[in-house]
């Protein structure tokens, strides 16, 4: 049976949006390479988004909304075979059923496509500690990681537990074996699913995000005792990211913290999404690959001085997110004022344009 939600699915995505938008008093909206954009002028009532809502529900595997009626509030994904995968955060709003859905392809990103370059895809190559993505929500940084694994899968013989919420890439084992855990529907928490997963003879753990002290914690011991970790955190910039960590420590525990991450922490990727010549969109990254010299600064607490070095840098090791935009401005990918409106320090990359 077609339904309207169904050809709404259908149309977001044939048009390759990212994200479709249905809220009640707003036509259905589309985010088509970083831009939103109304489908047509006809605006929806609460009763339209209500049942076009039902109806995703429904084809979720006749998924119960009584979360949604109880708390306001509800995340899921679902499959339709031949079309794509979505992940559904439906909530209300001014007291109306409202949803944002986001497309998820059945074929995992290219990294070359996606501009990931081959350094970020090498840090799959560490045997243990932790690598983290860094950067605000919808910078793809799960794009990232589902290439990092892919590597892993297609080149080594372990195995990869991924522990995420809502699940966003599907992995076929390959070489190796891929268990994927949704938080909420195959297990209850992050913290419990990690605690559990190191009696799954892991090799590498991929935990969607490092939201509380407890799972930061339980995920730096896996690091320590031979895993590799790879996360996420909302930061931008090394430096950033592990201030962070640290405070979220009470201060009594944080020399003891600062100690730990100085010897698990293997490398730092931040990125954000930045508008194209062409008007599609295309990652830059500051890389951070952990030396003796920065171990030395987590340790000593002179983590401010990270980001001078990064900066300062000429190595392949360490890349700032200036030098990252100013290669896309000279590659002709994306315009001067696009690099200097997302540059770190604009008035030193101008100077360098």
């Amino acid at each position: 049976m077609i339904t309207l939600a169904s050809q709404l699915l259908e149309k977001t995505v044939s048009s390759n949006a990212s994200d479709v938008f249905i809220v009640a008093g707003l036509p259905v909206s589309m985010r088509l390479n970083g831009i939103i954009v109304h489908e047509d002028e006809e605006r929806l009532k609460p009763n339209d988004t209500a049942e076009i809502i039902k109806q995703i529900y429904q084809m979720a595997n006749e998924r119960d909304m009584q979360t949604l009626l109880a708390t306001g509030d509800d995340d899921f994904s679902f499959s339709i075979p031949g079309l794509s995968r979505f992940r559904v955060s439906a909530f209300k709003q001014r007291g109306s059923l409202s949803a944002v859905i986001r497309v998820i392809s059945f074929s995992l990103p290219d990294a070359k496509e996606q501009g990931i370059p081959q350094q970020i895809i090498d840090f799959a190559d560490f045997s243990k500690g932790l690598v983290l993505v860094t950067g605000p929500a919808g910078s793809g940084k799960s794009t990232t990681l589902a290439c990092v694994i892919d590597h892993i899968n297609q080149t080594r013989h372990e195995h990869i537990i991924t522990l995420e919420d809502p699940l966003e890439f599907l992995h076929r084992h390959n070489k190796s074996i891929v268990s994927q855990r949704e938080i909420s529907v195959d297990t209850v928490s992050y913290v419990t699913a990690l605690r559990a997963s190191l009696r799954q003879s892991p090799d590498v753990i991929l935990l969607g995000e490092m939201r509380d002290f407890e799972t930061i914690q339980v995920a730096m011991t896996a690091a320590e005792t031979g895993h590799l970790i790879f996360s996420t955190l909302h930061t931008i910039g090394a430096a950033n990211t592990i201030d962070r960590i640290i405070d979220v420590f009470p201060p009594n525990q944080q020399r003891q913290i600062a100690v730990q991450l100085s010897m698990v922490l293997q490398a730092v990727i931040s990125q954000q999404l930045v508008p194209t010549i062409d008007g599609h969109q295309v990652p830059a990254f500051e890389i951070m690959t952990v030396t003796p010299a920065i171990r030395n600064m987590i340790r000593d607490n002179k983590i401010p001085q990270i980001d001078g070095m990064i900066y300062s840098s000429a190595t392949p090791e360490l890349v700032s997110m200036d030098a990252s935009l100013l290669k896309l401005y000279k590659d002709g990918t994306i315009a001067k004022d696009t690099a200097l409106t997302y540059a770190t320090n604009p008035e030193m990359l101008k100077r360098r344009l």
